[in-house]
Formats: structure tokens, sequence, C-alpha cells
């Protein structure tokens, strides 16, 4: 598994070892061979993500983190060779603020944003009720199997 991090605002070592420990549970989770997989992480401030929000969304306002996926569905990913899932932006400031008003640990926050958005990068979304349930369980399965459920 290739996990391409942006040098600038990058969490600590400990968040990163979890981020990446989440990425190998969703691959096995999801039947896919983490060596195959690529992704990108880039961490941005509050006004690098409002006009990223904006461009990309025709949202005016600060998000904490945005999916840039590669393909569609698990469907659509070649069954062999390199597998680049797509890229994720994590809004650093945003994450603190809300780790502070769900009153759990800034750790916990950031590596859930990453498995939120692998989660939206393999295809799973939360437009519909229904979506947002298999979604939740699937990011949740994933954060139980690293320590990090929600209390």
């Amino acid at each position: 598994m290739e996990i391409v991090f942006g040098a600038e605002r990058r969490p600590g070592d400990s968040v990163v070892d979890k981020m990446i420990e989440a990425a190998k549970v969703c691959c096995k989770n999801q039947g896919i061979e983490e060596d195959r997989v690529e992704v990108s992480v880039t961490f941005v401030s509050m006004e690098e993500m409002k006009i990223l929000n904006n461009t990309y969304r025709g949202i005016d306002q600060v998000t904490d983190v945005l999916s840039f996926p590669q393909y569609g569905e698990l469907g659509e990913m070649p069954a062999f060779g390199n597998l680049c899932l797509g890229d994720v932006v994590i809004c650093t400031d945003q994450a603190l603020l809300q780790a502070h008003e769900f009153g759990h640990s800034p750790e916990r926050e950031i590596v859930y944003l990453f498995v939120h958005s692998l989660a939206h990068l393999l295809g799973y979304d939360h437009i519909t009720r229904g979506d947002q349930e298999i979604m939740r369980a699937v990011e949740e399965e994933i954060m139980e199997s690293i320590d990090l459920a929600r209390i």
C-alpha cells in the first residue's frame, strides 16, 4: 500500500500510523489486495479548504474532508495492476474543532475523516438514509478494528 502524505500540516507519526492501519483494514474488508492500492492525502488550512469546497462542490464554506475518487464504484476498478483510488484532502483545523465539539481525541477525528474519505473513494455515499447506514457501518467497523471506536 502506498499512501502519499503531503508534508504541510501533516499530523504526527502516531496519527499517520493509525491512518495506514485503517487503510489496510479497509482493503482487507473490501477484498482488495493492499499492495495494489495508492491514495494521496493532503492536509490544508481552513482558507484552502473553503476554496476547494467552493471550486469542486459550489459550496462557499469550510468542510472537514473532500474525496476525489478515481472510480465511481468497486466494479469499475481494474482487476490487476496498481489501483490509485484517488485523493483525500483533510482540513486539519476543522478536524481539531470537531474533535473538541464531539468530545474525542484529535487523532480519532483525523483518522475517522480519512476512513470516511476512503469509503467515498470506494464508491460509498451517504445521500440516502439507507446508503448512510451502510457507509457508517463500514466506517465504524474499521474504526473499531484499529481501537478508535466511538465512545
